[in-house]
């Protein structure tokens, strides 16, 4: 395997650029890049998303890996990852999720399944300016969409924690406004075992956001002293939650229905 320094000094010379010119863009000292290819020293790890973009190449490129072998790995990475997030919408050991996509940063530097993993963990708004550093690394070098449309999302809520309303806009301008999923589509179109996990996963995102959605309007109606609007709102939700009472889990997804959800709802209605 290729060391890091080398690939750098490699890409930097089949491409005729100084180490300044490498170095101007990266915000460091040429001395800095002369120790890095020397192998003296290692870029920083948030560096390395940046000189895989400055060099048009994947950060596995960069490093020389293995592409199949990479995403294996990766992929058992993510997978210990998840089981520590749990099945709540919230993570429910924060610390620990940290603490394996780090580990596995180290092993696989600015992966950007994994940074992608990261931003998603750290919490906002404790370390909003973190996770906006990574996000703006991310959204650079990464080559899959929808890496980069989830780091704007993320960075936005970043920016909105820090009071950044300017900020906030400018990175949800970013995500272009859709009518349909992945899911939706495969849903529509595919068969069998690939249709149904589509649609079983769908329902449960849909509904998601439709009660999310709900509790918005009830807050603006309850904000501007419509009470009643506000109520309303609320009531549909509970309703469509109620409506879920026969479901069950699946290999896919757990029960829709919530009654610890529904008893916050009520509690929403009386305090109104």
């Amino acid at each position: 395997m290729v060391k890091l320094g080398d690939k750098i000094r490699e890409l930097r010379k089949q491409r005729g650029i100084s180490q300044e010119k490498l170095a101007e863009h990266l915000g460091v000292t040429f001395q800095a890049v002369s120790k890095w290819e020397s192998g003296a020293t290692m870029p920083d790890v948030l560096l390395i998303p940046a000189i895989a973009s400055f060099f048009e190449v994947s950060t596995d490129e960069l490093f020389d890996y293995s592409l199949y072998e990479t995403e294996k790995k990766v992929g058992a990475i993510v997978d210990e990852y998840s089981k520590c997030w749990g099945n709540s919408g919230t993570c429910e050991n924060p610390e620990r999720c940290e603490e394996i996509i780090r580990e596995g940063l180290k092993k696989y530097p600015g992966n950007d399944i994994l940074l992608n993993c990261l931003i998603g963990t750290i919490p906002i708004p404790e370390r909003a300016e973190e996770v906006i550093e990574i996000g703006k690394q991310l959204v650079q070098s990464t080559r899959r969409d929808e890496i980069r449309l989830d780091a704007y999302r993320i960075m936005a809520e970043a920016y909105k924690s820090m009071g950044d309303l300017s900020m906030c806009k400018e990175s949800i301008e970013k995500i272009p406004e859709v009518y349909f999923s992945n899911l939706y589509v495969k849903a529509d179109l595919l068969e069998g075992d690939e249709k149904f996990e589509a649609a079983d996963k769908e329902k449960h995102l849909s509904l998601e956001h439709l009660i999310y959605m709900l509790y918005i309007l009830s807050d603006h109606y309850n904000q501007h002293g419509e009470k009643e609007k506000a109520k309303i709102q609320l009531e549909i939700a509970r309703g469509v939650l109620n409506a879920f009472e026969n479901d069950f889990s699946t290999e896919y997804t757990r029960c829709a229905y919530d009654p610890e959800e529904i008893d916050k709802i009520s509690k929403r209605i009386a305090n109104i």
